[in-house]
């Protein structure tokens, strides 16, 4: 990867992060956007190249998060690690937000010599967003108070409308297969619902999709079973950036139309607008039977859907037969985590190594995120890391292991000659 072409082109772009959080994507310019994409690019070649991306002598990253995670979780400590700052886990059970402290008071007491706070919060439509906003303007407010020496930047790591670091980790993951930024205008992405043995999936990662894709001239087709719509907000800024950026965006209503001619797909289960608003009413009320009731309603219209599965025959719809298969993972792969899900095995084995690399990307774009929001000057901090490079002291780079002892040649053990049958006089 040429460092310095790709710094030349971030010198190029019209942003400037500095002291900006992170919250949808939609709500960054697309100039903003490539300079988080391509300061990931850079990342991930100097540490390719053994070179030290500690930007921090010291600091805290603090992560907050209100859902499980695995890929995003370990890529926001890996984002930090690699900058030289520290990972502290804000665990809401052992602090005092049990007794009552109240967001603002939070915000402010974990943040006196942080860098950046990375929030999950996707479980409550209407919730998650709005949580990060109050955060947000808790730091600000101590900030300005002079109680904060700093104003940390935050990231969201997933919330109820969008999961940016994952899907600019796909973008990115696009970018490498196709080339270029330029070689995405007019491919075809298939955003579709899938069937999964679950109910209550966010719906970040499809509208993160239809948010980010429609900004750079792609075709994107959304497609789901009638009643599993997204936030109707959402997918009208979806047509409306669309038409902006030359792409296009519509609607079909099989899985099949939308792989038709594909050059990207991306089946992924997620539950339907109003039953996400209902379920963060029964979860705000802790009705449990209420939730039970609606859990066992929604999977048994999910069953109706089972066909609405990711197979080979349905990836043959595709351009070529060839389309590249994305999912932000983990999917329900049937006859291996499930009986029947959103992907067969065949075609989830085949594009294993794929959607790893596809992975892969999220820990440099949570790491670009916090760099271009803590630095005035991102160029000039990416052209010391790449013209004066110091090297990523490895102690295995200075003393290489020992290669392991040859095994001794086994040696040739003369056969013994059968004893002879003892005589009739020897044995008396």
């Amino acid at each position: 990867m040429n460092e310095k072409k790709i710094l030349g082109e971030i010198k190029q772009l019209k942003a400037n992060l500095y002291h900006k959080d992170f919250f949808l994507t939609w709500d960054k310019t697309v100039d903003e956007l490539k300079l988080i994409l391509k300061t990931a690019q850079i990342l991930k070649s100097l540490h390719a190249r053994k070179v030290s991306c500690r930007v921090f002598d010291s600091g805290l990253a603090i992560s907050n998060f209100r859902d499980n995670s695995t890929r995003t979780r370990f890529s926001f400590a890996s984002a930090a690690n690699l900058l030289g700052l520290a990972v502290q886990d804000l665990d809401e059970g052992k602090s005092q937000i049990a007794h009552g402290e109240t967001v603002q008071e939070t915000a402010n007491m974990i943040s006196f010599l942080s860098e950046v706070i990375g929030i999950r919060d996707d479980m409550y439509l209407g919730a998650g967003h709005t949580y990060q906003v109050e955060v947000a303007d808790a730091l600000q407010y101590g900030y300005e108070n002079g109680v904060l020496p700093q104003r940390p930047c935050l990231v969201n790591l997933q919330c109820d409308i969008d999961h940016p670091t994952q899907i600019m980790a796909d973008f990115a993951w696009l970018i490498e297969h196709f080339g270029s930024i330029e070689n995405l205008k007019g491919k075809k992405i298939a955003m579709t619902w899938a069937y999964s043995p679950s109910y209550g999936k966010p719906l970040s990662v499809p509208q993160g999709v239809i948010g980010l894709m429609t900004r750079f001239g792609m075709d994107v087709t959304l497609a789901h079973p009638e009643g599993y719509d997204l936030i109707p907000d959402v997918v009208e800024l979806a047509g409306k950036q669309a038409k902006a950026s030359g792409g296009s965006f519509r609607q079909v209503k099989t899985m099949a139309e939308a792989f038709k001619d594909a050059d990207i797909v991306y089946p992924k289960s997620w539950a339907p607008y109003k039953v996400m608003e209902k379920r963060t009413q029964l979860l705000r009320a802790n009705d449990r039977d209420g939730l039970k009731a609606l859990e066992q309603k929604c999977l048994a219209n999910n069953a109706k859907y089972k066909d609405w599965e990711c197979t080979e025959a349905m990836m043959k719809k595709t351009k070529d037969g060839k389309a590249l298969y994305l999912h932000c993972l983990p999917a329900d792969i049937t006859d291996v985590s499930c009986q029947a899900g959103e992907v067969a095995k065949t075609v989830f084995e085949r594009y294993r190594v794929p959607l790893y690399k596809q992975a892969g990307y999220k820990p440099f774009i949570i790491a670009a995120m916090i760099l271009t929001s803590r630095f005035p000057n991102v160029p000039e901090v990416l052209d010391g890391l790449i013209s004066d490079p110091i090297p990523r002291v490895d102690y295995r780079d200075i003393v290489p292991a020992e290669k392991p002892a040859k095994k001794p040649a086994a040696k040739k053990v003369a056969a013994k000659k059968p004893a002879k049958k003892a005589t009739k006089k020897a044995a008396k």
